[in-house]
């Protein structure tokens, strides 16, 4: 068996380091006899966080923005078996010494400069959490006008819907991790099957998938395609770049370094291509039956003349919608946030940061149209995240070796204090990992560099890491 699938998880006690302001009891290392989550739980969590509205708009966005079925499909997957091999990369310290992302990222970025990646992804996850939270309080509130007609003059409904949607998440977040342990066990089949009954719609409303899937490509060349698939694909990688990072905040509860790299395998790329086909097939249905692509599957369900049918449509949605916020997006910035100041921000109150900022980053206008959705949103942040991955990779796998002195993590004057708490080595590679990515933005001759953003910024990001650690 290779040194990778090794059983062994490490058990690290922090009572000799004193005082620390470094941890609390959210980023300490999570004990062998507490990581208990399986492969069922692993896969469960991402069948979870899979199958939702921004995943379904993935593929519905790039029908409507001219794709075929096959190459949506096609986009979606490769797009996720690409991010699947980073995913289970940062996942192996996570699951071998139980710690979080943040924790994780003191080693390489300096016990302080942790704080430079760290409120890179909160900062992304409080705009997801806006997204999730914004798509949940439309779902609900078309609930409440299917249930209550008259609700639909009242100018205030979506922001009742939001507010409600809001105050649900909330509660998870009080809860804590082990509550979405349970919420994902429970919800994934469930999703699963709600997902099959709406494709079983497309099936039916658009003539048998004969119709559906006979939609023709909008590119007349070869030249047009590969413009629209190059962003489109960073799109689809930059969907779970966030993700990728901080997959150690869940894997510190895997059983096994296979529990982890099986759940992972089972759970995100073969659910991905599944509901990505749903997105694909109802789309590509819309133009059937409307004559025109609907991505938005809350638009598409006001359509819908059956109440049964949209009011379980719309509960599945809600249910989706609550599951992948709660997991993506809310653990990640509440051990982000409270790595800031351990002493003063639990995960409580990290999350309820982050509940707040979702609403300040004004979701809706992210949500305006697939374009701004996919080559904006997606693709933008992707060259932030893409070298901070390259970084964390870089440095546990070349550097280290797998190896952590843990213990270190969580003081102050270790092996990770560098320069004050900063390793400049690894902010210089960030900084050379964002400007590349990003220079495309300004000079139209470099744009390519853009469209690869999340590629372009891991790869600088990882060599020069490399190059300047070496070097004494």
């Amino acid at each position: 068996m290779s040194p990778f699938f090794s059983s062994e998880l490490v058990d690290t006690d922090l009572s000799t380091i004193g005082d620390s302001k470094l941890v609390n009891n959210d980023l300490a290392p999570t004990k062998v006899s507490h990581r208990t989550w399986g492969t069922y739980n692993i896969a469960a969590l991402w069948i979870g966080m899979s199958v939702c509205i921004p995943t379904y708009m993935l593929a519905s966005g790039l029908i409507a923005g001219g794709m075929n079925w096959w190459q949506a499909l096609m986009t979606v997957t490769l797009g996720n078996v690409i991010v699947l091999i980073p995913m289970v990369l940062n996942a192996h310290a996570g699951t071998k010494y139980g710690i979080p992302f943040p924790i994780l990222a003191r080693a390489s970025f300096g016990t302080i400069g942790s704080n430079i990646p760290a409120i890179l992804r909160a900062i992304v996850a409080c705009g997801w959490f806006g997204i999730q939270t914004w798509i949940g309080g439309q779902a609900f509130n078309s609930m409440i006008i299917l249930l209550l007609p008259d609700w639909a003059i009242f100018e205030w409904g979506p922001a009742v819907g939001f507010l409600i949607f809001w105050g649900m998440n909330v509660y998870f977040i009080v809860k804590g991790t082990e509550s979405i342990k349970w919420l994902e066990s429970f919800a994934a089949p469930f999703l699963l099957v709600m997902g099959l009954v709406l494709l079983g719609w497309a099936y039916s409303a658009g003539g048998g998938f004969g119709p559906i899937l006979s939609q023709p490509s909008k590119f007349q060349t070869a030249g047009e395609f590969w413009k629209f698939f190059v962003p489109g694909l960073t799109g689809m990688v930059g969907f779970w770049a966030t993700l990728s990072l901080n997959i150690p905040d869940f894997t510190r509860f895997a059983k096994s370094q296979k529990d982890q790299m099986l759940g992972q395998a089972i759970g995100l790329p073969p659910t991905m291509a599944l509901f990505a086909f749903i997105g694909v097939a109802v789309t590509s249905a819309t133009v059937v039956v409307f004559g025109e692509a609907i991505w938005d599957p809350v638009v598409l369900l006001s359509k819908f003349q059956n109440p049964i049918i949209v009011f379980l449509s719309l509960v599945s949605l809600t249910v989706a919608t609550l599951t992948t916020n709660i997991a993506a997006n809310v653990v990640s910035p509440a051990n982000d946030f409270a790595n800031i100041s351990p002493k003063h921000i639990s995960f409580v109150r990290g999350g309820l940061i982050t509940a707040v900022l979702g609403i300040v980053m004004m979701p809706w206008k992210l949500l305006s149209d697939y374009g701004t959705y996919i080559f904006g949103w997606l693709i933008g942040y992707s060259g932030f995240l893409g070298p901070i991955a390259g970084i964390l990779i870089a440095d546990y796998f070349v550097v280290r070796k797998q190896k952590l002195n843990v213990k270190d993590l969580y003081i102050r004057g270790g092996e990770f204090e560098f320069s004050k708490g900063y390793n400049l080595k690894a902010i210089y590679a960030l900084v050379a990992g964002v400007f590349v990515a990003l220079i495309g933005l300004l000079v139209d001759d470099l744009r390519f560099l853009y469209d690869y953003a999340w590629f372009v910024g891991f790869a600088v990001a990882f060599a020069v890491y490399i190059a300047l650690m070496k070097r004494k």
